[in-house]
């Protein structure tokens, strides 16, 4: 697959350097791939040590034959391809209201690659579950603080059964053709479709499987949804990523001429495909169908969209973007609010004056 390079020179967006927290210039880039170069980077710590361990993956707990694998035995195994994008569920987190902590995400903690790797349920196929397997662990080999807790956490979560052995969920090995580079996972990386992208662990270090619920720190704590302010009433995990879209371009405070202007961007979904997307330029009053490149999106991944918009006449524009899934989700006007400020998806916005 051809990878574009773009017509301009975008750079990442630093939020934080250690741990290093960058973002995709998502508004200066049309391709289908994200280049590699351009992959948004989230870390809970700082990059871990590499060292010949990394290469063995053990598989252990209940399972029948407990097995360490090799990355040459894992590389050697049948393989499949999937383009889907990565989303930090704090992505827009900057734009709740009320204001939330955690790190200020905009619009870029999304990025869209083509994984190539072995589906999970074929490793665990060939050491067998036990009939009391109930979720399915993984440790990282990333470590180090909270400010919750004492002591160190690797950072650690869990998958249901089900969602460990769906045909798509692969232990990853490459990423744009090539080994994943050492920033987003090298050598093994576990990717887990149409899920916000904490569970996708880079790193992976082991995976041991549990008959009981896991509760560790990254699974309990983090990554819930916490409706209240003051309270835990109504916690609920994280998990598939939310139907949502993106105005590439204009950006949001451009001034534009009087004349046809192209708006245009992308949607994607944790649930079917994305069937429509609408384009509104008075604020909400009416709404438009954009052009999808595609009729649908392909399973997984991101579709692109535009529209062709007559500029009436001078003035201020509230542009907004909403898109639908094939389940019937669609962007609300107001995402949910949550305390750790996760899974925002409200109608994409900006602000443009025509001269």
């Amino acid at each position: 697959m051809d990878i574009e390079k773009p017509s301009i020179i975008p750079y990442l967006t630093t939020r934080k350097l250690n741990p290093e927290n960058q973002e995709t210039p998502i508004h200066f880039l049309r391709q289908t791939i994200t280049p590699t170069e351009y992959f948004f980077i989230r870390n809970h710590f700082e990059y871990p040590s590499q060292t010949q361990e990394a290469f063995f993956l053990p598989i252990l707990g209940e399972v029948m034959r407990p097995t360490i694998f090799k990355y040459q035995d894992i590389i050697r195994m049948p393989s499949k391809h999937l383009t889907l994008p990565l989303e930090c569920s704090g992505n827009n987190r900057a734009f709740f209201d009320p204001k939330v902590y955690g790190e200020q995400w905009e619009d870029g903690a999304i990025s869209q690659g083509l994984w190539r790797g072995v589906p999970l349920k074929d490793l665990l196929a060939l050491i067998g579950l036990k009939s009391t397997s109930l979720e399915v662990v993984f440790e990282a080999y990333d470590y180090g603080k909270r400010k919750d807790l004492e002591g160190k956490f690797h950072f650690t979560r869990s998958l249901p059964i089900q969602k460990a052995l769906h045909p798509d969920t692969i232990i990853a090995y490459e990423l744009n053709g090539k080994p994943i580079p050492f920033k987003h996972g090298y050598p093994l990386r576990l990717i887990v479709p149409q899920w916000y992208a904490m569970a996708s662990i880079k790193w992976l270090k082991r995976i041991v499987v549990i008959d009981h619920h896991f509760r560790g720190p990254f699974q309990e704590i983090d990554y819930n949804y916490y409706p209240y302010k003051d309270n835990d009433q109504g916690k609920t995990p994280v998990a598939q990523i939310n139907v949502n879209s993106v105005i590439q371009q204009p950006q949001n405070r451009s001034i534009l001429d009087n004349r046809k202007h192209v708006i245009e961007g992308f949607a994607w979904t944790g649930r079917g495909v994305i069937t429509e997307v609408e384009v509104t330029t008075d604020g909400g009053e009416s709404w438009h169908k954009a052009n999808l490149v595609q009729e649908q999106s392909p399973l997984y991944s991101w579709t692109f969209w535009k529209f062709v918009w007559k500029v009436p006449n001078k003035g201020e524009y509230l542009i907004m973007s909403r898109a639908k899934d094939s389940f019937g989700n669609i962007q609300p006007f107001k995402a949910k609010w949550n305390r750790k400020g996760y899974g925002y998806n409200a109608v994409y916005t900006v602000k443009v004056k025509v001269e």
